[in-house]
């Protein structure tokens, strides 16, 4: 797909707002934004599946770098759509808000392993792209390693990497495990998706990693510590760019109730944080659990519980963003058919997470992972796993008119 607005050769910083004055649209673009409020397209496809030396291509996430790039990111599964075994996270570029990609390029190469889930961040410090991601070996599954039976080399692992050069190249990936791990956790996963940097309040400049990890049964249980209540939710950030990390909020309830998995997470107006969990089937009605940080991530305001205006969401990965802004709304994104991953939609919500609406269905056709991208001040981005026959045919991503998200 051609867009037609295209970048003067050798011109390597974005179209400001400043620049689109004379075409009357300098009130559509956020500052930093590429000119992408004048191109044509809806939607593209930056991965299918079966190119590029990979079978499948799974677990997107995507963000917009300071100089207007967009970076989707995905895991490219070389053996087949498992998630284990040999898998790169790869990363391709779009310059012009989506509508066409670069070159694929490897971030992580799995070499044998799996590396996977990425989270990448903005610093809005240095606006250097931090991504993080998980490792396992790739002899060993996510069920052996939340069995305990898995050594420690084998084990999960996360790692970050920064790029100085809007996203063309990346460091060597860095183990961060000592600190973003505790020691008695067994299974470990970062995101997926775009992970937040915190742009204003007391904690302005933190990045905020959601993720999940899972633990052992206690002593004397009959669990293996593969059953989905071992799960729980936690917290990374970092006040340095990336440089060091901590831990910050542990959700350990393991009682069965609220299993929370994948997290995603994003800045309200206000300073705080939201933070999404997929609930690995607990027992509690529903498949969506919410909460909110006033300390950037450090601790919850309360535990995870039930999101009931989300129950429409399967048991899968989403993903939250905050819009900038007055009066912009916070949105949703997930597929919409409580039984099966299908029908992607998107919700949004005008009270700060507490409830939220559905106001657009993207398709019928299969549906799972996603994240959300704001490409400009009329434009939102949706990087998506969709297929037709199967559900990992495809990474698709779609670009939506703000006006299209009013219930």
């Amino acid at each position: 797909m051609t867009s037609l607005w295209k970048r003067p050769p050798g011109h390597n910083r974005p179209l400001w707002a400043g620049t689109l004055v004379a075409a009357g649209l300098a009130a559509l673009l956020l500052p930093g934004s590429p000119a992408s409020a004048a191109a044509s397209c809806t939607s593209s496809v930056p991965y299918t599946s079966g190119e590029g030396g990979y079978d499948t291509y799974r677990i997107p996430a995507v963000v917009e770098t300071r100089a207007g790039t967009l970076l989707a990111f995905a895991e490219g599964r070389v053996g087949g759509a498992g998630d284990s075994g040999n898998i790169d996270v790869v990363v391709k570029r779009s310059r012009d808000g989506g509508c066409t990609w670069g070159e694929l390029s490897i971030v992580a190469a799995g070499g044998g392993d799996t590396r996977g889930n990425p989270a990448p961040v903005i610093d809005p410090r240095t606006g250097r792209i931090v991504l993080l991601t998980t490792y396992n070996s790739g002899d060993v599954t996510e069920a052996q390693i939340m069995r305990g039976e898995a050594t420690a080399e084998q084990s999960r692992r996360a790692f970050v990497q920064t790029s100085r050069d809007d996203g063309r190249t990346f460091s060597a990936p860095r183990d961060i495990t000592a600190a973003a791990k505790h020691a008695d956790w067994r299974w470990y996963a970062t995101g997926p998706g775009h992970a937040v940097a915190l742009t204003h309040g007391r904690y302005a400049g933190r990045l905020v990693v959601p993720a999940n990890h899972s633990v052992a049964p206690p002593a004397g249980s009959t669990d293996t510590g593969a059953e989905a209540k071992y799960y729980g939710a936690h917290s990374l950030y970092s006040d340095d760019g990336g440089r060091t990390w901590r831990i910050g909020f542990v959700d350990d309830s393991y009682d069965g109730v609220h299993n929370s998995n994948e997290s995603t997470a994003t800045q309200l107006p206000d300073g705080s944080l939201y933070f999404n969990a997929r609930d690995q089937n607990g027992t509690s009605a529903g498949n969506r659990l919410d909460s909110t940080s006033h300390d950037g991530g450090r601790t919850l305001t309360r535990p995870y519980a039930v999101q009931p205006s989300l129950n429409e969401v399967p048991v899968v990965q989403a993903s939250v963003l905050q819009l900038a802004g007055r009066g912009a709304p916070l949105v949703f994104s997930g597929p919409s058919v409580p039984t099966a991953r299908q029908s992607m939609a998107l919700w949004t919500s005008q009270d700060r997470g507490a409830s939220f609406t559905k106001v657009l269905t993207l398709s019928q056709d299969k549906a799972a992972y996603s994240d959300l991208v704001q490409v400009d001040g009329r434009t939102v981005g949706l990087l998506y796993e969709t297929g037709v026959v199967g559900t990992y045919e495809k990474i698709v991503f779609r670009r939506i008119a703000t006006g299209d998200l009013t219930p």
